[in-house]
């Protein structure tokens, strides 16, 4: 009878539960929650901001093109439709504010809830412009609602402004 020698390589080798244990403990550290909430905050922002900065033409002055697209180009699709936006230039116009101001605040982290429930709104409005772009829309929707949900987190001045006002000092 002949055996085997070797040792089994498994021996030198923590048990799988340590390693598995490890390599979650590893995800959980890059996926530390502030860090998601400051990257979802982040990447809600950067598309609103580059559409916004694209509409005006000087200090809270709509440059053509803005108001053209919402009085030419863009429609609502809704039952019956598509249908023309109602005062192009007054949407035009809040739809720019609200591309400059929710990331920003979104960025900062501050007043981080209302900013994202305000691109969760326009999230819906631009669903109904262009409805093939679902696929974004549901994951802008989704960043949003998880913002609404989850906070801010720590890199936030929402954060700062709670610890600082807090009684429990």
């Amino acid at each position: 009878m002949i055996t085997d020698q070797r040792m089994p390589a498994s021996t030198n080798l923590p048990p799988l539960g340590l390693l598995v244990d490890k390599a979650n403990h590893l995800v959980q550290t890059i996926a530390a929650p502030s860090i998601v909430q400051l990257v979802l905050r982040v990447a809600l922002a950067v598309p609103f901001w580059r559409s916004g900065i694209l509409k005006w033409g000087g200090f809270l002055k709509l440059n053509d093109t803005a108001v053209t697209l919402f009085s030419d180009e863009f429609m609502l699709h809704l039952p019956g439709g598509p249908y023309h936006f109602p005062a192009p230039t007054v949407m035009a116009f809040l739809s720019g504010c609200g591309e400059i101001t929710f990331p920003i605040l979104l960025i900062l982290g501050l007043g981080t809830r209302f900013a994202a429930l305000g691109l969760l709104f326009m999230t819906l409005i631009v669903e109904l412009t262009v409805p093939d772009g679902w696929p974004i829309h549901l994951t802008w929707a989704a960043m949003a609602l998880a913002i609404m949900a989850y906070g801010p987190g720590r890199v936030s001045l929402d954060h700062l402004l709670g610890r600082a006002l807090s009684p429990e000092r």
